[in-house]
């Protein structure tokens, strides 16, 4: 394919080098002049491992050149990938000022080259910057239509296309990928990215433009949250004379529940008798040896955070008449304590909600120990809110909080018309109902 490769920073110029050797015929655009001529003359204009050998063969060639003209690139091409930065604003968001920039100087260029299904057939534009959900479709799409005067995935073919390339490894990034992630705004689009990887290892996913652009920083968040985490334990177990490194040995080792999916699908706060009590004791033992945790200090006040939204979501329909559905803290048993739902109850009845629940695990009749104990601190009117079944709440519910995946309850569920369903645990057919009006998910 002819690809022109707007920005030759890091990711421009080793996608610009790689996409050449593969076989693609590519135009390297920049407005800073010495990156041209460095890479005319087949020299890279950045460090990194093995590009410079690459750049220079690709040049050598003629398989890849650079320009500092838009016209001549976008003209001598049919697929623009758009690789220039999005730095921090001042305040922390996201400078799109030279995408924008960019969009325009393409646009405008496909106006006058029949962008729009003329003689050099259909353009695509590929945006491989990070940026937020939304950018695309909201802000640069706009900015395309108007040049183009055309419609983005009709006239012009629009598709965004994050990067997962290290610095320091990037050419080999990007010849063994993670993934690929083709966010299409139309599947012609989409085939376009496609091809440019064609013969590449890792999994494709072909997925709608905001969840591209969104997996870029869900990558990047996890990846920071990670380090952050090993760094706090390894401080933490320094201070307590434990070799952090063999813990993490042993940590790591666990490919179920550790490094895994496990865990790792937005749902409901979590509770129980175990994560609670031992994070606010390795908090405090922090405190007491003097380190500072603000990542493992916040989790405990962020797990709270997420259960207020579920409040909000109540408060926001209006209603007073709620039922719960699912009480214990893990479905499968009658364990309480610490249970984010009895919390969740606690807060409802005490802004007054008339307030319904049932669990099949828990009757107050059976409840013995530290479970009934808990309960009667924390709710001690769970005698007067626990329902015999599921039909007793939804007659009485004008809202329903769905935090059990018991086949009784989701069977049981109405669709359309009936009460407001707010759904804490994405239920097996939430994609369906999030297209009905009387449904509210906590985790979509």
């Amino acid at each position: 394919m002819r690809v022109s490769v707007f920005g030759l920073g890091y990711v421009g110029c080793v996608s610009a080098a790689c996409l050449a050797s593969m076989g693609h015929e590519v135009i390297g655009v920049d407005v800073n002049q010495v990156k041209v001529d460095l890479v005319n003359d087949g020299k890279a204009p950045v460090v990194e491992e093995r590009i410079g050998e690459l750049i220079a063969e690709v040049v050598r060639t003629g398989a890849l050149r650079a320009t500092g003209d838009v016209r001549e690139a976008i003209m001598g091409s049919e697929v623009s990938l758009v690789c220039v930065g999005t730095p921090s604003e001042p305040n922390g968001g996201l400078c799109t000022t030279y995408l924008e920039r960019v969009t325009e100087q393409i646009g405008a260029v496909l106006a006058d080259r029949g962008g729009r299904g003329g003689r050099s057939g259909r353009h695509t534009v590929v945006f491989r910057s990070t940026m937020l959900p939304g950018t695309c479709l909201n802000l640069l799409v706009p900015i395309l239509e108007k040049y183009v005067g055309g419609t983005a995935g009709v006239d012009v073919g629009v598709a965004v296309n994050p990067e997962f390339l290290r610095e320091g490894t990037s050419v080999r990034d990007f010849f063994d990928p993670p993934k690929t992630v083709i966010g299409e705004l139309d599947p012609a689009s989409g085939d376009v990215v496609a091809a440019l990887y064609d013969g590449l290892p890792g999994e494709v996913f072909r997925v709608p433009v905001p969840t591209a652009e969104a997996i870029k920083y869900a990558d990047n968040a996890f990846h920071g949250l990670k380090i952050g985490f090993a760094n706090e334990l390894g401080a933490v177990c320094q201070a307590l004379g434990v070799d952090s490194h063999q813990v993490m040995d042993v940590f790591l080792a666990d490919r179920k529940l550790n490094i895994s999916p496990a865990y790792l699908r937005p749902g409901f706060a979590f509770g129980g008798s175990c994560l609670p009590k031992d994070l606010r004791s390795l908090v405090h033992a922090a405190q007491r040896a003097d380190v500072s945790v603000p990542i493992l200090a916040h989790v405990l006040p962020s797990n709270s955070e997420h259960l207020q939204r579920a409040v909000e979501l109540v408060e926001r329909t209006g209603k007073r008449r709620v039922g719960m559905f699912g009480l214990s803290f893990k479905p499968g048993t009658d364990d309480l304590r610490e249970s984010p739902l009895v919390e969740l109850a606690e807060r409802l009845f005490g802004k007054g909600y008339d307030l319904r629940i049932y669990d099949a695990n828990v009757s107050l009749s059976r409840l013995i120990g530290a479970n009934r104990e808990y309960i009667e601190t924390r709710l001690p009117h769970l005698a007067q809110l626990l329902a015999d079944s599921v039909d007793e709440v939804l007659e009485h519910a004008e809202v329903c909080l769905v935090g059990t995946r018991d086949p009784a309850v989701l069977s049981a569920l109405p669709h359309g018309d009936g009460p407001v369903i707010v759904d804490l645990i994405r239920l097996p057919d939430a994609e369906a109902r999030r297209a009905e009006p009387g449904y509210m998910g906590l985790a979509w």
